[in-house]
């Protein structure tokens, strides 16, 4: 970045190849600062999440991040977060931090595993307000830091109206489904899927027909278990996209009952279950 262009010389240097340079010299100076500005927003967050504990970076080998480079719709960006220790490992992947630089509340969720999650792998779709860096940070259960990231090129998602009408997303409130993707296999991890109705409303949205701002409210908690056991918790904002969608993994090994309890910014809860028997497709 502190690469400086080659100034074009000689006689029959042309008008154009000036030209370039000086754009080439623009781009630079003002880029510059732009770089400085956000490695300055990611050292603050660092700091306040992990003072000076070392994270080691390009950990392909331990977390891979999954995000387009540029968002379709900045206010459902799909993430997909793969961690590759394997489940039987005596360490484990014990929490992710999915943090996105420049969003209104940089650290949109931290997700926590157990060895009942078997595997610490992880789906949603997040809002993202600008041109950002994504980072997903996996702290194992031995205290070692991990973290992939990838810039992202969306604006406008945690400020976009809602997708849906407020009226009938207030009336499908709290509604949940819980499934599992394909027959229950014992010992194994086992893929799932939790669907929230809920319009996850950031506060930083217009209505529309009103030109009011919605108020904000939104899922904060989610916890997850299996025969009494924690599978996976999350603490998370209106980061995460309207009706929120988490894909995650779970180990059964007898038949048991999954279920999930949720929490939202106006301390209301709502839960699902479903019955698991090895074999079976629970719905």
């Amino acid at each position: 970045m502190n690469r400086e262009p080659v100034l074009p010389a000689g006689p029959t240097t042309t008008f154009r190849s000036w030209c370039q340079w000086l754009c080439a010299l623009l781009v630079l100076a003002f880029a510059a600062p732009a770089c400085a500005a956000d490695d300055e927003i990611w050292t603050r967050i660092r700091t306040g999440l992990f003072a000076d504990r070392p994270i080691a970076e390009q950990a392909d080998q331990i977390i891979q991040l999954s995000v387009p480079v540029r968002a379709e719709d900045a206010a459902t960006v799909p993430i997909g977060i793969r961690t590759l220790l394997r489940p039987d490992a005596n360490v484990f992947v014990e929490k992710i931090y999915l943090v996105i630089d420049k969003n209104p509340s940089p650290l949109g969720a931290v997700f926590t595993f157990t060895p009942e999650s078997g595997r610490a792998d992880l789906e949603t779709r997040v809002r993202i307000e600008d041109y950002t860096m994504v980072r997903a940070i996996a702290e194992l259960s031995d205290g070692r830091l991990y973290m992939a990231s990838r810039f992202v090129k969306a604006s406008g998602g945690c400020s976009a109206p809602a997708g849906k009408d407020q009226e009938a997303a207030r009336a499908r409130l709290g509604r949940m489904k819980l499934r599992v993707d394909g027959p229950v296999v014992y010992g194994q991890p086992n893929l799932a899927q939790l669907m929230i109705s809920h319009p996850n409303n950031s506060g930083l949205a217009m209505d529309q027909l009103t030109r009011l701002y919605v108020p904000a409210r939104f899922v904060r908690r989610i916890d997850v278990t299996y025969g009494g056991k924690r599978v996976m918790a999350a603490e998370v904002d209106f980061t995460i996209s309207e009706n929120p969608n988490f894909r995650f993994h779970f180990v059964p090994r007898a038949d048991g009952e999954l279920k999930a309890e949720v929490l939202d910014s106006n301390d209301v809860r709502f839960e699902s279950s479903v019955a698991v028997r090895e074999g079976t497709v629970p719905n």
